[in-house]
């Protein structure tokens, strides 16, 4: 069985605000979410920026009691789904429930009560421990969940492929949806993890952009004066379907999912493989996967993360892949506003290129004012471009070399 699956609701919590329009207008405009860090006192270290999630209260979308005791990335998950399948008016009931599954990405799950419990055991005993530690904490929780709270009783899955986990969950609910396992599925990626010990712990490995002064020029992928990633936070979710269920319904079509590629680059714990081969091999699988000419594709929605390998060697993988075409291509990252969401930024960016597609707009890379020799593509520089985008793709690239690609088309 092999049936074509496409996207009919989108929920979004982001650095850029709450929900789908807010983030898309701020997206578009090129406005920068990101700030200096107020979840913890930054004294002592290098870099005291990152784009959190403002404006954000659980109680709107979960149960009070629970809303209290519920980690961020837990909450927002939630409450995106819940955006999403509201968009897409799917309605889930006894009917339906055991055909429509959750699969989301995480990286690092409640990385802040993880700290918060350790000191608690080592200055108070094991006996102070709060009881709902072990659940608020692991990644799993957030499409379990999402599966309470919606109902949802078909696949329920939580990727941790690092920062390519958002993309990976969505093609990971996209083959189950082909192949027949379910009918719908709740999908995307969501991280909040804007704690010491992970700033810190990026700090150590010089990964993180220190430019305090300017918080909102310090996400610059592509650019020569990009000195690191800045971390972001939030959630993207979207409500992939059968084509023939969402036509049944008269459901709004964003956009169809027709390629997902994955591949292992077996270099580098943290590095990517030279000139970006792994990465190449990723995107070359997708589109063998959507079988469609290489020729097809109208915008890349890059990892861009802002480091200075990432940027040169994903550069280097594309024009591997698409050669002779690859100047033509708008390519553009929405990293540079948003921050890097990690295990979310899959989530999101399949999200944005879902609009691309829909609303005619290629979103910008800001912050490009100084262009980098070895960065010499179309990067979509600073404002965003009004055109027509019939098939897209998103990449997302993972420490320890795990990559993953998507393609996206206009359904016709």
């Amino acid at each position: 069985m092999s049936r074509r699956v496409v996207i009919t609701g989108l929920g979004l919590i982001t650095p850029l605000g709450i929900g789908v329009d807010d983030t898309w207008t701020a997206l578009c405009k090129g406005q920068s979410g990101i700030a200096e860090i107020t979840r913890f006192d930054t004294s002592g270290f290098d870099t005291k920026i990152a784009g959190e999630v403002r404006g954000f209260h659980p109680e709107d979308f979960l149960l009070k009691k629970e809303a209290k005791r519920t980690q961020n990335f837990i909450a927002y998950a939630v409450a995106a789904s819940r955006m999403a399948v509201e968009d897409s008016r799917l309605k889930i009931d006894v009917t339906n429930q055991n055909r429509i599954g959750v699969v989301t990405g995480c990286g690092l799950g409640g990385l802040n009560l993880l700290e918060q419990t350790a000191s608690t055991l080592q200055n108070k005993g094991p006996k102070r421990v709060n009881p709902f530690f072990i659940p608020m904490m692991i990644g799993n929780m957030a499409p379990g969940m999402i599966s309470i709270y919606l109902g949802a009783k078909g696949p329920n899955a939580s990727i941790a492929t690092a920062c390519a986990a958002g993309t990976h969950a969505v093609g990971d609910a996209f083959k189950i949806i082909k192949r027949g396992g379910a009918d719908a599925m709740i999908t995307g990626g969501v991280e909040s993890v804007i704690t010491p010990t992970c700033i810190a712990g990026f700090n150590a490995m010089k990964a993180l952009s220190v430019r305090n002064d300017e918080p909102e020029k310090a996400s610059r992928p592509f650019d020569r004066d990009r000195d690191g990633f800045v971390v972001g936070e939030g959630c993207g979710i979207l409500v992939l379907e059968t084509l023939e269920s969402a036509l049944e319904r008269g459901a709004r079509i964003y956009a169809e999912i027709c390629g997902y590629g994955m591949s292992g680059d077996g270099f580098h714990m943290a590095a990517p493989a030279p000139d970006g081969e792994g990465a190449a091999r990723c995107m070359v699988a997708a589109i063998d996967d959507a079988g469609i000419p290489y020729d097809r594709i109208d915008y890349i929605n890059a990892h861009g993360t802002s480091t200075q390998l990432n940027d040169a060697y994903e550069t280097k993988a594309i024009k591997s892949v698409f050669k002779e075409k690859a100047p033509f291509i708008p390519v553009s990252s929405t990293k540079s506003m948003t921050g890097h969401l990690l295990g979310g930024a899959g989530g999101i960016e399949t999200v944005f290129t879902a609009l691309t597609i829909s609303e005619g707009i290629i979103p910008p890379t800001i912050n490009l004012d100084h262009p980098d020799e070895a960065c010499d593509l179309d990067y979509v520089p600073n404002i965003a471009r009004k055109t027509d985008v019939n098939t897209a793709m998103t990449n997302s690239f993972g420490f320890g070399g795990t990559n993953a690609s998507l393609i996206l088309k206009r359904y016709i």
